[in-house]
Formats: structure tokens, sequence, C-alpha cells
């Protein structure tokens, strides 16, 4: 009996993961999508231009994480 209540928790979860999964997969397309939506939108130019300000703020955070990693360490 153990061996059965087991075996349905299981396949339970894995009921679970499974439909999370699918979750994760919509919203990445709908997310894809979207950024298509706004980049045809704005158009090549500016898209460039918001890419390179991301990437610039992703350089900048990055480098804040390590000062702060830095400190903690001495």
């Amino acid at each position: 009996m153990a061996q059965n209540k087991l075996k349905q928790k299981v396949e339970a979860l894995t009921k679970v993961v499974q439909a999370l999964i699918k979750e994760v997969q919509t919203n990445a397309s709908l997310a894809q999508g979207t950024l298509t939506a706004f980049q045809l939108h704005i158009g090549k130019e500016d898209w460039e231009k918001v890419v390179a300000e991301l990437k610039e703020r992703e350089q900048r955070r990055t480098k804040e994480q390590d000062k702060k990693l830095d400190l903690d360490v001495e």
C-alpha cells in the first residue's frame, strides 16, 4: 500500500511539473512575440539604442556586484 501511495504522489508531481513546463514555454513564447512586436514598432535604429543601453546597465550592475563581493571578502 505504501508503494501505491508513493506511486500516486510521484505521478501527481509529474503532472504538475509537466504543466509548469508547458506554462513556462507559453510565457517564453509570449515574451518573444512581445519583444518582436516592440522591435518592429520602434524600428531598427531605436532598437539598437535600447539594446546598447541595456548592455551598459548590465555591465554597471555586474561591476557593482563585484565591488560588493570584494567588500564582503575583506
